[in-house]
């Protein structure tokens, strides 16, 4: 599958259609409920997409392990998107990818941050929000999991200067931005990188 670096963050289920007819490999549903959540996974995982749900977004889901199972088992996700460092775990145990979901409001934040990352060692990181470019790849350095940014981009400039800046992916609600970026970086991860960003430790 082509690597393309924009995963559409699902907000509102009207945009369920949209997500299925554009170029996005990659979801992050965010809305929905327990009843309602199979309608809105089966058209996206029949149109090849990749399902994550962000557990403490979906009502009804809850927050424990049985939930995270019930979501592997029944709805038979991708992944999971949290901000918990329990359920990365869980996850984990049920054959989940996990993405930990951060938030960047101070370097006190920052550093409480990547110690939970460390202890937990998600699948991926979402750093939120988006638009830091210097905190972005002061991050992508300090972890050795891909790296998501999300939140308050509104533009195609901005996607870019995320992108130049370290992150591997931007996660958009805009559906007007589903679409793969004009400046495109290659996928990153390779095993002399995640060495190299292991031994450095730049201060953020």
């Amino acid at each position: 599958m082509k690597h393309n670096p924009i995963i559409a963050s699902i907000t509102e289920e009207s945009q369920i259609r949209q997500a299925i007819s554009c170029t996005v490999n990659r979801v992050n549903l965010m809305t929905g409920n327990i009843n309602n959540l199979g309608q809105l996974v089966r058209p996206l995982q029949e149109a090849g997409k990749q399902v994550f749900v962000h557990v403490e977004m979906v009502g009804g889901i809850g927050r424990d392990a049985a939930a995270i199972q019930y979501l592997a088992e029944v709805f038979k996700v991708d992944g999971i998107i949290t901000t918990k460092s329990n359920s990365i775990a869980t996850a984990r145990q049920h054959g989940l990818s996990s993405i930990q979901r951060v938030f960047a409001i101070d370097s006190a934040a920052i550093e409480t941050a990547l110690r939970m990352i460390k202890s937990s060692n998600p699948d991926e990181v979402e750093l939120m929000p988006g638009l830091m470019p210097r905190i972005i790849s002061e991050m992508k350095q300090r972890i050795k999991q891909p790296l998501i940014v999300g939140g308050l981009i509104r533009h195609e400039e901005e996607i870019s200067s995320a992108l130049e800046s370290g992150a591997d992916y931007v996660s958009i609600g805009d559906a007007s931005l589903w679409k793969e970026p004009k400046l495109h970086t290659a996928p990153r991860g390779g095993d002399d990188e995640k060495t190299q960003r292991s031994e450095i430790g730049v201060p953020i």
